[in-house]
């Protein structure tokens, strides 16, 4: 199917100086721009220089994180993090006469210093976890160059991009590696990182994750940290988990989402926003099966806000993964979403909220629907 951007309004009409549409007067003369006419090549070493806590997380610390009073866990893991932070200084190693993990004495032998190397972060959706683990990295004392950060796709995307074996010298010589979302339901991919973060510890590089824990789990008493620590097997000995409990932060306190837009209010807000794109949904689900994952956040450079008409659920298990890439992307980036059609919490079928990608569409929905709210104001100036 070729790929087609949402219908412009007919109400639409050109002047020499400026295009206006009904009801909302004087409006820049360019058209839209439309996320189906890009097809983006990002070089490897550009997903590598990417490696960095995303826009959203540029400034924030330790200190701007607001632990809920009523969750003590929180507060908890912002000391143990900072300890944690402060402890990495000078702590890559892996030969004698180095300075051990928490910068005390020296390595007795040529071996990575002993006790956990790394820190896993588990709770549940919107408790801020990002938000330590940009501080982590913040923190740590090392220079950019040293530290890297990324999700778990895109660290499978990197080893994908620059093969196995190039990762592993590429990472190797950094300080502290940051995961966020860990992704537990693709064995291979699992298998994959737990490989890589097997080499990179050997190497001396401090690790840290973070990953969801299901809403039905979060009354069990036992969250994801199991999984995880089951998972990577081997590497389980160098994690210390620490639980998380709280709401979710996007929505805590702020008003449910707004209701869908019609097609031409999404229409006239696209004209109206310098920087904004405007796409029929269906058709970008199309033109996303185009674009390998690890381009998703190039395909959204510029962009101010992203319309959306004829929101449709998601007909497949691979569209949906792939949505979820975008919607992180554009979360990462603090991309407003303005849309027509369905609302977002009704993407995704009883059966994929129950299936063993439901970590990822619960993270979608709660993202998507933070920019939807974030949206609303495209309506309303």
């Amino acid at each position: 199917m070729s790929c087609s951007v949402a219908r412009p309004l007919d109400s639409v009409t050109v002047s020499s100086s400026s295009t206006t549409v009904s009801g909302i007067g004087p409006i820049p003369e360019a058209a839209p721009l439309s996320l189906c006419t890009r097809e983006p090549h990002v070089p490897a070493d550009r997903l590598v220089a990417e490696m960095v806590p995303p826009p959203r997380f540029d400034s924030v610390r330790f200190a701007t994180y607001i632990p809920d009073p009523n969750q003590p866990s929180q507060t908890e893991a912002v000391r143990v993090l900072s300890g944690f932070a402060a402890g990495l200084d000078g702590a890559h190693t892996t030969g004698a006469g180095k300075r051990g993990l928490f910068g005390f004495g020296r390595a007795k032998a040529p071996k990575v210093p002993a006790g956990p190397r790394g820190v896993y972060l588990d709770g549940g959706y919107g408790v801020g976890k990002t938000h330590l683990l940009a501080s982590l990295w913040h923190a740590t004392p090392a220079e950019p160059s040293l530290k890297a950060f990324g999700t778990f796709v895109e660290l499978t995307n990197l080893v994908g991009a620059l093969g196995f074996q190039k990762t592993v010298q590429t990472l190797s010589g950094h300080r502290l590696l940051c995961i966020d979302e860990f992704e537990l339901d693709d064995p291979g991919d699992t298998v994959l990182v737990s490989t890589l973060l097997g080499k990179l510890v050997d190497a001396g590089v401090a690790l840290a994750a973070t990953s969801n824990t299901l809403p039905g789990k979060l009354g069990e008493g036992r969250f994801a940290s199991a999984d995880f620590l089951r998972e990577i097997q081997g590497l389980s000995a160098h994690f210390r988990a620490l639980r998380i409990d709280g709401e979710d932060y996007r929505h805590r306190g702020l008003p449910e989402a707004p209701a869908p837009f019609s097609d031409e209010e999404v229409t006239k807000a696209a004209y109206a926003t310098g920087g904004a794109s405007l796409d029929d949904f269906p058709h970008l689900l199309d033109h996303l099966a185009r674009v390998h994952p690890s381009r998703y956040g190039a395909l959204t450079d510029g962009l101010k806000a992203v319309c959306l008409t004829d929101v449709q659920p998601i007909p497949d298990q691979s569209t949906a993964l792939r949505l979820v890439v975008l919607a992180d992307r554009l979360y990462d980036r603090e991309v407003p979403v303005l849309a027509s059609g369905l609302p977002f919490d009704q993407l995704f079928s009883e059966e994929m909220l129950k299936g063993g990608y439901r970590k990822k569409y619960f993270r979608a929905i709660s993202r998507l629907t933070a920019l939807a709210r974030d949206a609303k104001r495209l309506v309303e100036h």
